[in-house]
């Protein structure tokens, strides 16, 4: 035969879809693994559509999750994230995912990874990519995690049990640092010339923040309104690419390029109303913040998760533009984010070191997940 089986399962986590794997199943080197997660999702795919694969043609479809034992003495398992490209053959192990990681815990207790008591299980996770950990919250029946509930998550159809998610210590997920630069402004220098200040955090994931008003937007676009003006996606496409150098992600212009998945870039701005992917309007007094997020160079129809907490972590760190737009009765508790696919809110909870230093301590958030399929994936021999 020209191809060979590896047993699998497809979840959704959140507002995301991904082939869970054991790392058991897969080669010991870290380097074998990524011609087999192209092949399996359909990368690479000039389509852009991956109809060759269990990939969507677009990067919230695109994921992979390898789990295995934990090796970490504060952790029950590890996790590792994989963004595959759509249309290379290419995958980016440097950031998490936020959506999937909701589904890690169900994942684990199903598949005998994690033996929990009936009842409120926690599960604790070791994301491999970011060296942080997560624990996730869940209930648990018969010895199986429960899917039926009645929690509606924006961007997602029906309702679910909820996944409690609580990020620890999310500061510097990406580059070591909370402020990679040090400071909660900065002014960067795009390759045509001009100058953009920007926001620069690292909670969860890596993002450059800008004010939708300096890229010509009005923040409450949906996605297929930024994807067609192609000024305004070559511009965040600069800013990625300074931002990628001031962080110290990439050490120029030319590697930030070949990293597309981090920094994300967002663009915020004050509360206002707009209309969701569903048509439904979304008032005003309903959010604190409004946000939208580019990455891997689409927009995304659902705020990521990790991202979302990043942006709640920089709307409470004073300076950051995050902070300048945030609604001035938000109060200390969860900041609602305006985002395409309705209202996500988000806990976020910052303090200062005894330096001044600000400190993100932990982030939480509620998602849903459920298992779709399990079975065996098929990929050619050779990958």
């Amino acid at each position: 035969m020209d191809q060979r089986p590896i047993p699998a399962v497809f979840m959704r986590g959140g507002t995301s879809k991904a082939l869970m794997l054991h790392a058991r199943d897969l080669p010991a080197e870290r380097e074998a693994w990524e011609p087999i997660l192209t092949a399996a999702l359909g990368s690479p795919d000039p389509y852009g559509r991956q109809l060759d694969g269990m990939g969507g043609g677009v990067s919230s479809l695109s994921k992979a999750c390898i789990i295995g034992p934990p090796t970490r003495g504060d952790a029950d398992l590890d996790y590792t994230f994989a963004q595959v490209q759509i249309r290379e053959a290419r995958v980016e192990w440097r950031q998490n995912c936020g959506n999937m990681s909701s589904a890690i815990g169900p994942f684990a207790v199903e598949e005998g990874l994690v033996r929990v008591p009936d009842g409120d299980a926690t599960v604790r996770i070791h994301n491999t990519n970011t060296a942080k950990i997560i624990h996730a919250h869940f209930a648990v029946s018969g010895g199986m995690p429960r899917y039926a509930g009645e929690l509606a998550i924006p961007g997602v159809s029906g309702t679910g049990a909820p996944v409690r998610l609580d990020f620890l210590d999310p500061g510097g997920a990406s580059t070591g640092r909370l402020l990679p630069t040090g400071r909660p402004l900065d002014v960067l220098t795009l390759e045509d010339g001009s100058r953009i200040e920007a926001s620069l955090v690292d909670a969860a994931n890596a993002c450059a923040f800008v004010r939708a008003r300096d890229i010509g937007l009005d923040g409450t676009e949906l996605p297929e309104a930024i994807e067609a003006r192609a000024e305004v996606m070559a511009r965040l496409q600069a800013i990625r690419v300074a931002a990628s150098v001031a962080m110290g992600i990439a050490p120029d212009a030319d590697a930030a390029r070949r990293i597309s998945a981090i920094p994300f870039v967002g663009f915020v701005s004050p509360p206002a109303p707009f209309r969701d992917l569903t048509g439904a309007e979304v008032p005003m007094e309903a959010m604190d913040l409004a946000a939208r997020i580019i990455s891997n160079g689409q927009p995304h129809r659902a705020l990521p998760l990790t991202i979302s907490l990043c942006t709640a972590v920089a709307a409470r760190i004073a300076g950051t533009i995050a902070a300048e737009y945030l609604a001035p009765g938000a109060g200390s508790g969860p900041i609602r984010l305006g985002m395409p696919s309705g209202i996500l809110t988000v806990g976020a909870d910052v303090g200062r070191d005894a330096d001044g230093t600000p400190h993100a301590r932990a982030g939480s958030f509620y998602r849903t997940a459920r298992r779709l399929f399990d079975g065996r994936v098929w990929v050619p021999v050779a990958a």
